[in-house]
């Protein structure tokens, strides 16, 4: 059985959510009645048009929030405007991801590094969801208002990561800032991990791999992925969905595939 069939009033949030992998986990959970409430963070209003759009069709159910991922006062600010209508979340699913964006692209080789970039990637790709971890913990714990309030119903805190990230599978180089930035996200998480299975226990914290999904991230380089390899967006959020309902206690920290295999670190 699903965590969530075991919950009444699920409360879900979605970081990143304007377009690909993050707006495809809205639309599919606006649909799952054992979701009551999703939340939705984009960094852009003019790239988040069909996700406002969808807040307005699903007014009740969906609440959009303005948030920079790489400024941990507006996580905090969402976080608290949060807080002020729910106690608790059950599923968060960070969706923000850095591969290219203007004249940063993954780098060929040693020749092609700048700090800069290096830097960019790091913030959106690693920084981030560290400090989603640091300011989620409190609607983790489900707490009652008791200084021993312990979770009560699990949870489940996954992050979007990428097999680029494996240093154990890596064997062609190259993407530098992409991949050292990744293996960071799922060192930072890893970690938090431990910390959450004291302070909150029924959390289980994940990183996920998706394949190559047809979004704007993937799309320039897309052209030696067999067709049966590269995934839409509905098959990858169903893919994963899947993977995140099954999860186990013993699961967390660890680093999955869209088909639920463990990847090496």
């Amino acid at each position: 059985m699903s965590f969530l069939d075991e919950i009444k009033n699920a409360n879900a949030l979605i970081v990143g959510a304007s377009r690909g992998i993050g707006l495809g986990f809205v639309k599919n959970l606006l649909q799952d009645d054992r979701i009551t409430k999703v939340y939705a963070t984009y960094r852009q209003p003019e790239s988040a048009c069909e996700l406002i759009a969808l807040a307005g069709k699903y007014s009740e159910r969906l609440t959009c929030l303005s948030m920079d991922i790489t400024d941990e006062l507006q996580i905090a600010e969402a976080i608290k405007k949060m807080r002020m209508e729910i106690n608790k979340l059950h599923l968060v699913v960070n969706c923000v991801g850095l591969l290219h964006e203007g004249s940063l692209q993954p780098e060929k080789s040693l020749r092609q590094l700048n700090s800069e970039n290096l830097l960019r990637y790091f913030q959106i790709n690693s920084i981030g969801a560290v400090l989603l971890a640091k300011h989620l913990l409190p609607l983790f714990r489900h707490s009652d208002g008791s200084s021993a309030a312990v979770s009560a119903e699990r949870s489940v805190f996954a992050h979007i990561s990428a097999k680029l990230g494996s240093i154990g599978d890596n064997q062609l180089g190259g993407w530098y800032g992409y991949r050292a930035s990744k293996a960071a996200l799922n060192m930072f998480l890893r970690t938090a991990a431990i910390e959450y299975r004291r302070s909150c226990p029924k959390t289980l914290v994940v990183t996920l791999h998706p394949g190559t999904t047809d979004t704007r991230l993937s799309r320039p380089f897309q052209q030696n992925v067999p067709a049966e390899k590269l995934f839409s967006v509905e098959r990858t959020v169903t893919q994963l969905l899947a993977v995140i309902e099954q999860l186990q206690e013993d699961d967390s920290g660890h680093f999955f595939s869209w088909d639920g295999s463990k990847l090496p670190w």
